[in-house]
Order: structure tokens, then sequence, then C-alpha cells
């Protein structure tokens, strides 16, 4: 099993109009607080960003934001209980949220959160790293990626193996089970190859 003692969350720092989007990204920084694994997200403090870690923080868990300085404007970075670090540029925030996570988990977002998510799992399909990785399909919301995952194998992009580097539950509450009866890591991961 699986030792995921920090876990990183991707998500929007858009507020959706549907009300159970926001209670998902609420529900999910509790959950992590109450299972004590540290929340790593992207420092905004708008959007489910800031609710999943508001709530992390509100049900006292640990949490560490990054954040990339021309962003701070933009984003607001939550810095009221939680730690902010702050980087210089994109690729630097996602390199040390991969640096500071046992695990990434992805509720619904926009166009920054599909390529964190892609990024993370072409990593894993490289050898980079062999740490969990969870789609939340809130309302069928990665419905329309697992079907372009399908289509890139059923041409021949990629091998059907690559549907395996990630996990996708249904709900919230099925993140931190399915993290705990994660494999071990495999031996052979090359995160310096980053």
């Amino acid at each position: 099993m699986s030792s995921v003692s920090s876990l990183c969350v991707f998500c929007g720092s858009s507020m959706p109009p549907d009300p159970s989007m926001i209670e998902a990204a609420d529900r999910l920084g509790r959950l992590t607080a109450t299972a004590g694994r540290r929340l790593v997200y992207g420092g905004g403090g708008i959007g489910l960003m800031g609710t999943v870690a508001r709530a992390a923080v509100a049900a006292g868990g640990a949490v560490t934001g990054v954040i990339p300085a021309f962003l701070l404007a933009f984003e607001v970075g939550l810095t009221e209980g939680a730690e902010l670090e702050i980087v210089d540029s994109m690729h630097a925030r996602k390199t040390r949220m991969f640096e500071l996570s046992d695990a990434f988990v992805a509720l619904p977002g926009g166009l920054g959160t599909l390529d964190e998510v892609i990024e993370i799992v072409t990593w894993r399909q490289l050898g980079l790293h062999d740490k969990p990785v969870v789609l939340i399909d809130h309302d069928g919301y990665w419905q329309p990626l697992l079907s372009l995952v399908d289509h890139v194998i059923a041409k021949g992009f990629a091998r059907a193996e690559s549907r395996h580097l990630f996990s996708v539950v249904s709900s919230v509450d099925e993140v931190h089970p399915a993290l705990d009866h994660a494999p071990d890591r495999r031996t052979g991961a090359r995160p310096e190859r980053l």
C-alpha cells in the first residue's frame, strides 16, 4: 500500500456556476486535512483553488501553495493559515508542486488544470515518477478527456496501458481510499530528469 503524506490538488481558479463543484472542492479540502495529508496546490485564493485550500485550513490541515510572482495580483495568494511559496515561472510552479507531493488529484478546472493533468500523466508515462494520479469525475467532467485518451490509443499514438497511468473516481469521498490502496511505487522512476 502506498504512503501518501502530501496530496497535490489541481483545480480551477474560477468559481463555477455549479454549486456542487464548489461543495466538492470544500469537501476534498476537509477530507485531506482529516486524513492527515498536507494539501499542495497552486497558491491562489480564488475559485475552486481557494475553496479547497480554505477548507483544509479550516479543518486544521497543513497547506502549501505554490504560485508564480506574476500571478499574485490575479489569483490573490492565500496566506491565512497556509504556507505560500513564490516562484518565478509556471514551469517552476509545476516542478515545485511535484517535488512537494506524493500523489496528485484533479477536480474540474480549465485549461491550466488540463495542462497540469496532461503533464503529470506524461511524466509518469516517461518514468519520471510513479506517484498516484486520480481524476475526480464529478458529474462526468472528465469523460471528454477519457474519450480523447481512448481515441489516442485507438489511433496508435499510445499503448493501451496508458489508461492505467491514472485512476478515475466518481466522487471526492473515493479519493483517499483510492490513495490508501494505491500500489507501492516501483523503483526506477527518474525524477532528476524533469
